[in-house]
């Protein structure tokens, strides 16, 4: 038999009794997902982040609106979302196509027709008495609302301005559509075909006086209902070149409403 020195057991000894009551480290619990509230379409909401905290940057942007809808100088305003919200980017287009109108853009990227319902509830149209508003949204519900919630989502949208102001002409556009290719046998597009059923619901808001709905989406598309990245980058927001065709489109009409 090998012999161990007394002082090495000792030690092997000590330290074996160290490690057994030296806690294991402690493991911090996952924190919890958030639970986000839901959200219906047609019923007004603030717009959450990911940390279930309301969005600074919607807030921020609609309280931006708000002061200028206090100021009461506007006589045309766009509502919508981040492509309505893309026209600050194309100011030289803005300018001609609206400019003579004192406009005001009340678009923010990433709401859905809640959010929009919600701001126009909480001040973004008090203040102001323009003569016309342009409504175009629902494209970022169409993820998770089916198409008559949306289109119950844009009817409350009509509704609000329309109680608010209504004294404006209402010029309200077909959701544009998105996606680089229209359905086919082969291949469906879910998130146009959705669309397309969203608008042939709303288009029936068009009262001829103070309602008139507007489908310019077949504009950007190619005659075999595609997509380029020339008019849409990404298929869904628009280049200045599908702005020019935006502005285009709804310049008659506007025109006619602005009277």
């Amino acid at each position: 038999m090998k012999f161990i020195p007394t002082a090495l057991v000792t030690f092997l000894l000590i330290t074996a009794t160290v490690q057994a009551q030296t806690p294991a480290p402690v493991t911090k619990p996952a924190a919890p997902a958030v639970v986000m509230p839901p959200q219906p379409p047609d019923v007004a909401a603030e717009k959450y982040g990911k940390d279930g905290k309301i969005n600074p940057g919607f807030i921020a942007s609609h309280e931006k609106f708000v002061s200028i809808a206090k100021e009461g100088k506007a006589q045309l305003v766009f509502l919508g979302d981040s492509i309505t919200a893309g026209w600050g980017s194309k100011k030289d287009i803005w300018d001609k196509a609206f400019g003579a109108y004192t406009p005001a853009n009340f678009g923010i990227g990433g709401d859905r027709t809640q959010h929009v319902l919600w701001r126009i509830q909480n001040g973004e149209l008090d203040g102001i008495k323009p003569k016309a508003v342009v409504i175009m949204i629902g494209t970022n519900n169409s993820g998770q609302d089916p198409a008559e919630g949306i289109a119950k989502g844009v009817t409350a949208i009509v509704e609000t301005v329309r109680a608010k102001q209504p004294q404006a002409k209402i010029l309200l556009l077909a959701v544009f559509p998105r996606g680089e290719k229209a359905s086919t046998p082969e291949k469906a597009n879910p998130g146009r075909d959705k669309l397309k059923q969203v608008n042939a619901i709303i288009a029936k808001l068009d009262d001829g006086k103070n309602i008139h709905f507007l489908d310019i989406g077949d504009k950007f598309l190619q005659p075999d209902g595609s997509l380029t990245k020339e008019i849409m980058p990404d298929f869904l927001h628009l280049s200045a070149a599908g702005y020019q065709i935006w502005a285009d489109a709804i310049g008659p009409k506007l025109a006619e409403l602005m009277k």
